[in-house]
């Protein structure tokens, strides 16, 4: 939607003589994908995938920020920076007005138009130190146009909190379960609901969970089916799963 509506502007502009033919063509070359050197933005993705360009921010220089930041600016485009801190969202603040920062997921939110309507989904977060993860794949999922209901500390430790939240888990398209320690609780949930089940390994946990690896393997080898596992702490990698999923 976000891209069809680039591509009509731009039409609509030549068409009321506001461009010439040569401008146009130029604009019309960015849409697949903008070259800015060593970044190239996907202006396409929203298209093949229903959201925008996400951006991992870890790694990457503020002059390489700054040139994706006046980028999305100019082409008015829907886009997430991800792993961000704050001093990096105030450095694009200055570059995009419609910029949102989200703490506890530590997204940057950039949104210029409203997300096509989703289904609903439900984030289950095994502790409350998996929230960090958890809130990152809730807020991907929202930003994609799902309705998203969280739910937290239900883990295994104490099974029988989670119990009662069934009937409202049981309504959504697509579950995202986020775990820790030795990660059963995705299996435990898969059992109990008839929905696609997107279990999410994290690092939390003590020496022989090997940063998130136990977790991981545990959660592949599911016995419950309907079980899909993403890697440790990709909580964007589950959200927008899960956003896919609930589309259909």
């Amino acid at each position: 939607m976000e891209m069809q509506n680039s591509l009509r502007r731009i039409l609509e502009l030549l068409e009321n003589g506001k461009i010439d033919v040569d401008t146009a063509m130029e604009n019309l070359s960015l849409l697949p994908y903008e070259d800015l050197g060593d970044v190239k933005l996907d202006w396409h993705r929203s298209i093949r995938r229903g959201i925008g360009e996400i951006i991992y921010t870890p790694g990457k220089s503020d002059e390489q920020l700054i040139k994706i930041a006046q980028s999305i600016a100019r082409n008015r485009s829907n886009a997430i920076f991800s792993r961000i801190s704050m001093d990096k969202h105030e450095l694009l603040k200055g570059y995009i007005s419609n910029i949102e920062y989200r703490k506890d997921s530590r997204l940057s939110l950039c949104r210029f138009e409203p997300p096509q309507k989703r289904g609903e989904v439900a984030v289950i977060a095994a502790g409350s130190s998996d929230k960090p993860v958890a809130e990152e794949a809730a807020d991907v999922a929202e930003f994609a146009g799902c309705q998203v209901k969280r739910f937290c500390d239900v883990g295994v430790a104490g099974i029988h909190r989670l119990f009662p939240l069934l009937p409202d888990i049981r309504k959504s398209r697509a579950i995202v379960v986020v775990a820790g320690m030795e990660g059963a609780l995705p299996s435990v949930v898969a059992g109990l609901v008839s929905s696609i089940v997107i279990a999410v390994p994290t690092s939390v946990g003590y020496g022989a969970s090997f940063g998130g690896l136990a977790a991981l393997l545990s959660m592949l080898n599911a016995c419950s089916g309907g079980v899909v596992v993403v890697n440790i702490d990709n909580g964007v990698g589950a959200g927008l799963a899960a956003a896919l999923v609930a589309s259909k």
